[in-house]
């Protein structure tokens, strides 16, 4: 570790202390709580694993499109239009059936809002962080609207939709006293393992890899650039919506209008982590949750849960650091 990145972590850690000390809280008891609150009993395991599993799909939508060299940070839209549309489905198709309907409906809404930013960069050159960022506002804006109005759950105040029938939910795979598994999260392994697969063994991955590191040189190749740029897009965006369809039927049982506290950009930060690998995109997701949950254990000391954005935003930039580094010295 050279210096400057030194001093960036040491930076990042009197940050962190100056935020902990200023409530009052002995750091060692808040450094003592996160721990615990994360790890140290059945019941903060079960909130780890809950806060990481739309991470750790998310996380996977995020890395598929940066691999072909896009940046979608319409996550987060795609992620809601697809838990929308899961959970109009499962209200209307009762039983298992409802789960994969709805599941299949949730992976075609977020594929369907990712189509126009991956088309209008991919035909027109237009630049997908705009176009999707306006997605965002206008899926969530229509998704809120939607909840408090034709689809609101009768009888109540909040913008939500009724509760799914318990036989319209994902059982959990692990249900032991306090620490509870859903099936959530063992699907977000198997989209991983999908991910690194086609990425490592197929002519499609090749392309979006080839396409992602460099378009022009692809070109001359042979590679439609534009296919594989609106493949990817419409992956990212699938993989996205069914992340959402995955909190419904596994978490929320319904769709609300605080349905997503920002997963979508907390997903960027986990697919850069992954820094290019597939397989890191596990580790990273666990532990942008276990910080989530570590924060949020740490405000019965009167610690703001905005430290877990202080926290994750220098993780972030310690290992974007790290990555800079290793790639100025492999180009020598």
């Amino acid at each position: 570790m050279n210096a400057r990145l030194g001093w960036l972590v040491l930076a990042g850690a009197g940050l962190v202390w100056a935020v902990v000390a200023s409530t009052g809280t002995p750091v060692p008891d808040a450094l003592r709580e996160m721990f615990t609150g994360a790890f140290g009993t059945p019941a903060g395991w079960r909130e780890t694993f809950k806060e990481s599993t739309p991470l750790l799909v998310l996380g996977a939508s995020v890395f598929w499109a940066l691999k072909a060299g896009l940046f979608n940070i319409g996550a987060d839209g795609q992620y809601v239009v697809g838990g929308l549309a899961a959970a109009v489905v499962g209200l209307r198709v009762p039983g298992p059936a409802g789960v994969l309907t709805g599941t299949l409906a949730g992976v075609g809404a977020g594929a369907a809002w990712a189509f126009l930013p991956g088309w209008i960069k991919a035909y027109r050159g237009g630049h997908e962080v705009i176009t999707t960022i306006m997605m965002n506002n206008i899926g969530r804006l229509m998704a809120t609207a939607l909840a408090a109005g034709v689809l609101k759950a009768p009888g109540q105040q909040n913008a939500e939709t009724p509760l799914l029938p318990d036989a319209t939910t994902l059982p959990n795979l692990v249900h032991n006293g306090a620490f509870r598994l859903s099936w959530a999260f063992p699907i977000g392994l198997l989209v991983v393992v999908g991910m690194a697969f086609y990425f490592g063994r197929t002519v499609g991955g090749f392309e979006a890899s080839a396409t992602g590191a460099n378009p022009r040189a692809s070109r001359f190749a042979g590679i439609d650039v534009r296919t594989a740029t609106l493949r990817a897009m419409l992956a990212s965006g699938a993989v996205a919506g069914l992340a959402g369809a995955l909190q419904v039927f596994a978490v929320k049982h319904q769709f609300n209008a605080d349905f997503s506290p920002g997963y979508g950009f907390d997903a960027l930060g986990v697919a850069l982590l992954a820094a290019g690998q597939a397989w890191i995109v596990i580790p990273s997701a666990l532990l942008f949750g276990a910080l989530a949950r570590g924060t949020s254990a740490l405000s019965i000391l009167g610690v703001p849960k905005g430290l877990n954005g202080v926290l994750l935003g220098i993780v972030v930039l310690v290992f974007a650091a790290v990555r800079y580094r290793k790639e100025v010295a492999a180009r020598g």
